[in-house]
């Protein structure tokens, strides 16, 4: 959004630029009539909940360089602490709390934000299906992994297991990848099923990195249409989210993103492979990497880092973060010649 509202030189209108990349329904979607102006009412949103994550992560006991540093990563869902324990560093539920809150506010759609905000109502909240899905799919992770851990005898008490399933489940399905405990030791259906929710759960228009849950309803949808089609062959039945019939072209587009999204997986997990990497870390490594993620399993892992990966390793990493970070679309169109003569 920002290039594309202050970088014109790039010889392709901006809309155009930004319908190459801006997922599912968000292409549709136009806060403001020009695109420099959503730009700016979105930066506006994104600037205001990073001053208010600054003040909140300072009252709860942060010093102000690291509330600075943690409201920048929390909003941005980037994960960067500023100690290597990350967030295990201050060993602080009030810390978590504030720190779950913004991950969750900041894993929902912006557009959201802007139009609550600017309409003072939290209609544009109950009215998205994407917020519905993912919560509803956070609760039950948090509850199922809390309940593992405790008949597990992780932890102590059922609200210490509670704590720690929370915080570490939200950060790393919403691909903010802070840590404050090192997962890896969990029972090992916890962090596969974590690093599988990171694939998922954050709605278009944020920032953070995956399918995103928009494509994910769609794909889930679209399966269920093709169910009942075949059940009633003559049946018109469109695929509907939140009351919106999706056009057939926005589903094809859902359908080659997801399945560019899988071939990208396996083809740098195969080429991790050919390294001499182990299965699990070069596939966590790859997953963790095209989401935007950070910790993946294993040496890569919450309680190691990427430092322990060759240089040919850390390269095929360097090419999964940018093709996840753009959307694969907007990386791939510009090896395309007609992007380049339009």
């Amino acid at each position: 959004m920002l290039a594309v509202a202050v970088l014109p030189l790039l010889g392709v209108g901006g809309m155009a630029l930004y319908r190459a990349e801006a997922p599912g329904s968000v292409k549709e979607e136009k806060l403001t009539p020009r695109i420099t102006e959503t730009a700016k009412a979105l930066w506006l949103t994104y600037a205001a909940l990073t001053a208010v994550a600054i003040i909140a992560l300072k009252l709860v006991g942060m010093s102000w360089f690291d509330a600075i540093c943690h409201a920048f990563s929390v909003v941005a869902l980037g994960g960067f602490s500023t100690h290597d324990a990350s967030i295990g560093h201050f060993d602080s539920a009030p810390i978590e709390f504030v720190l779950m809150i913004f991950m969750l506010i900041s894993m929902v759609n912006f557009a959201r934000h802007f139009t609550a905000v600017r309409t003072r109502s939290f209609a544009p909240y109950r009215r998205d299906s994407e917020a519905k899905a993912m919560l509803l799919i956070l609760s039950f992770s948090i509850i199922t992994i809390t309940a593992l851990l405790v008949v597990e005898g992780i932890y102590p008490n059922v609200l210490e297991a509670l704590r720690h399933s929370a915080f570490n489940v939200i950060s790393v399905a919403t691909t903010t990848g802070f840590s404050s405990q090192n997962y890896d030791v969990w029972p090992i259906f916890a962090p596969v099923w974590m690093l599988f929710l990171s694939c998922i759960i954050c709605a278009t228009g944020s920032t953070g990195g995956g399918i995103k849950m928009f494509r994910t309803l769609l794909l889930a949808r679209q399966a269920l249409r093709e169910m009942k089609q075949l059940v009633h062959p003559s049946a018109v039945i469109p695929v509907r989210i939140a009351g919106q019939v999706i056009p057939e072209r926005i589903a094809a587009s859902v359908l080659a993103f997801i399945f560019l999204y899988f071939q990208i997986i396996a083809v740098l997990t195969f080429l991790m492979l050919l390294t001499g990497l182990d299965l699990v870390t070069a596939f966590s490594s790859v997953v963790a990497s095209v989401n935007n993620l950070g910790p993946a399993l294993g040496p890569t892992g919450a309680a190691g880092n990427y430092a322990v990966l060759s240089d040919v390793q850390t390269w095929i990493c360097i090419v999964a973060m940018i093709l996840g970070r753009l959307e694969i679309f907007g990386v791939l169109v510009l090896f395309t010649s007609a992007f380049w003569r339009k």
